[in-house]
């Protein structure tokens, strides 16, 4: 099969759902990817993570509109390339572009002229114009675009066919071919600038994680105090639409929300102060926990449970997740600790129910909604989600 659309990287959480609903609209799409096992699954029809709606849509394509390729050679046949490379950060929370211009460095003999080829990941901001820089210093004429992705991990198959679609593009026509193949999904297209497309991604990433730094330093102060938070949040939640969209504390973390934050504040040239002050009260919150149990118990005598180590709820995602650094905080301290995901197979990890029976404390770190009737006792529980219905916990 010659396909018209290629994604490279296409068997990851963004690559692979979008080619999903590309082959379902009737598009010729080849997934490439370098994971030999990850490609053997879908091959076989099996989604490699968790994403609702998107096993069933699998088997209705594969082998069919979409196929899969180990070998770079396939890009050269389509006419649209789409990208699904990020920019990374290092040790020091630097932006490593470096990584993006070797990948284009080591792609440039798989594109050809007149080729579409659409960054889909969330970029450091200038980078579509340097990519662009790269391909006119190499003669090559493409369409190059940055059109972000906006969905929520888990909800991806839904959400790229409701929500508006960002476009961008170093040219003209290459704007134009953005906006005609993303019709083809999606209802409303939004044409920014490069720059302004990937601040509007950075943008949206920020401010959700200070949205939900807000909650979590409100959560602590309250906890200080000898108060039940959920007390307050109910009080000020309830019918009063200012407060409406104030979220609960919990975990905040995952692939995007704290990169994405450090790629802003090393844009603004670290004059970010409100995104440095979320970072540590979410990064915190695992070191919170563990110093407020410490005031309350010897924790060198106490086993510690921790009940769901993704980086979010009903999901298989453990990337930059902070149970597991609430884990390592915890066995720097307490006498054992047990960990559960029903999501997540690793060496160690017990069941769930073995977990709150071996456990003197129990912390919810994802709030699985298989947990919602799991009998835990209150007094071993700390639910700083409020997950299970009962006040949250003092420590």
């Amino acid at each position: 099969m010659k396909p018209e659309i290629v994604v490279i990287g296409g068997a990851g959480h963004v690559g692979l759902p979008l080619a999903l609903v590309f082959a379902d609209k009737g598009k010729k799409v080849g997934i490439y990817d370098i994971n030999q096992k990850t490609l053997g699954d879908i091959k076989k029809g099996r989604m490699p993570f968790k994403e609702e709606g998107a096993e069933s849509l699998l088997k209705k394509v594969i082998n069919k509109n979409l196929f899969t390729y180990s070998d770079p050679g396939i890009i050269k046949e389509a006419k649209i390339v789409i990208v699904v490379i990020g920019t990374p950060v290092d040790e020091h929370l630097n932006p490593e572009f470096a990584s993006i211009k070797k990948f284009f460095a080591d792609f440039i003999p798989y594109f050809r002229p007149g080729q579409t080829i659409i960054l889909r990941s969330t970029v450091y901001p200038g980078t579509t114009d340097k990519v662009a820089e790269l391909f006119k210093e190499k003669k090559l004429d493409a369409n190059l675009c940055f059109c972000p992705e906006r969905i929520a991990e888990g909800k991806a198959i839904k959400e790229i066919f409701e929500l508006p679609q960002i476009v961008s593009g170093t040219t003209k026509k290459a704007e134009e071919e953005a906006k005609k193949l993303f019709k083809v999904i999606c209802k409303d297209i939004l044409v920014l600038s490069p720059l302004a497309a990937e601040l509007s991604k950075l943008f949206t990433n920020v401010y959700r994680y200070i949205h939900f730094s807000i909650a979590n330093q409100f959560y602590m102060i309250t906890n200080d105090y000898g108060l039940d938070f959920y007390e307050i949040y109910n009080a000020m939640t309830y019918n009063y639409p200012r407060a409406r969209s104030l979220p609960r504390p919990g975990l905040t973390a995952g692939p995007c929300l704290f990169k994405d934050t450090m790629q802003l504040a090393a844009f603004n040239n670290y004059n970010f102060f409100l995104g440095h002050t979320a970072m540590l009260i979410n990064e915190g919150l695992p070191n919170y926990i563990v110093t407020s149990l410490k005031n309350k118990y010897d924790l060198s005598k106490k086993k510690i449970g921790i009940l769901g180590m993704a980086f979010k709820a009903n999901c298989d995602d453990k990337r930059e997740s902070l149970s597991y650094k609430l884990k390592k905080i915890c066995e720097m301290e307490a006498k054992q600790v047990h960990c559960s995901d029903v999501y997540i197979k690793e060496d160690g990890f017990i069941g769930a129910k073995e977990l709150v029976a071996k456990s003197d404390i129990v912390i919810i770190g994802a709030p699985h909604k298989e947990y919602k009737n799991l009998k835990i006792p209150k007094n071993k529980l700390i639910d700083i989600w409020n997950f299970v219905g009962t006040k949250s916990q003092r420590q």
